[in-house]
């Protein structure tokens, strides 16, 4: 059994520390009141940045990025820094652009993640639709990643992505036994384009996805600190309290930890 400690650093960026090992996921390390351009007329304004610096982060082993085009989880910052640390994990197309040995996926691919004294890792990709059907074209591919190694005892930390809730995201619960999850939540919706339609899960699909999934811990994210996120903490937190798992979810602001045995 081996405890993970997790902290929210801000939007869907959080670091991950277990058996030595240091990931970081979508880093986003700009300051607040930049405006991001996503394509398609859309756009989005950083509200608040993060509550870590990246210069205060320490070393990173790894990085899981769900995909490259959308400041909200690569922004300029981080990917600036993405050299001077350590393998990147993100899909083929981020791969091909972001260059420097990023390890590109699709989903169900795996990879391993391995060094002397440490716990291996398997990083399995995870399916995303990150919108209704179609908006592939606006969004680009988009992964989710379990991370699993030996001695877990509830299952497998997965990390969704940015995702709304669809029967391929489903098939993640019947094909890997998961024990925790990074949710993306925020309801993303641009209502200059295509209406209210949503790029992201909202709390009440993020009910029936961890009420399906059963895992032993929650730790939500990407849910406040840009414009487009149309559901935050206050709205979404009484709707997660309804699902039957909700003594197992926890809530971080920027800047909190919480360590798990998982």
């Amino acid at each position: 059994m081996t405890a993970a400690r997790i902290t929210h650093i801000g939007g869907p960026t959080a670091l991950i520390e277990v058996g030595g090992w240091r990931i970081l996921t979508d880093p986003t390390f700009d300051a607040p009141g930049k405006r991001y351009f996503f394509g398609w007329g859309t756009t989005s304004r950083k509200l608040a940045g993060p509550s870590v610096a990246a210069a205060d982060l320490g070393p990173i082993d790894a990085v899981l990025v769900s995909h490259h085009h959308h400041g909200d989880n690569l922004d300029p910052s981080a990917r600036a820094l993405l050299p001077t640390w350590g393998t990147t994990f993100t899909t083929r197309k981020a791969a091909a652009t972001l260059g420097n040995g990023a390890v590109g996926l699709a989903a169900w691919d795996t990879a391993t993640l391995e060094a002397p004294g440490k716990p291996a890792i398997t990083i399995t990709a995870t399916p995303c639709r990150h919108g209704p059907v179609g908006s592939e074209p606006i969004t680009g591919p988009v992964i989710g990643f379990s991370l699993a190694w030996e001695g877990q005892q509830h299952g497998a930390l997965w990390i969704t992505g940015d995702t709304v809730l669809y029967p391929a995201l489903k098939e993640v619960p019947a094909r890997l036994t998961i024990g925790t999850m990074l949710i993306h939540l925020g309801s993303v919706r641009f209502r200059y384009l295509s209406g209210w339609l949503r790029y992201t899960m909202d709390a009440r699909e993020g009910v029936e996805l961890i009420d399906l999934v059963k895992p032993a811990h929650v730790v939500p994210v990407h849910y406040e600190g840009w414009s487009h996120f149309q559901q935050g903490r206050g709205p979404a937190e009484p709707v997660l309290a309804g699902s039957a798992y909700a003594d197992r979810i926890t809530w971080l602001d920027p800047g909190e930890a919480t360590s798990f045995e998982l």
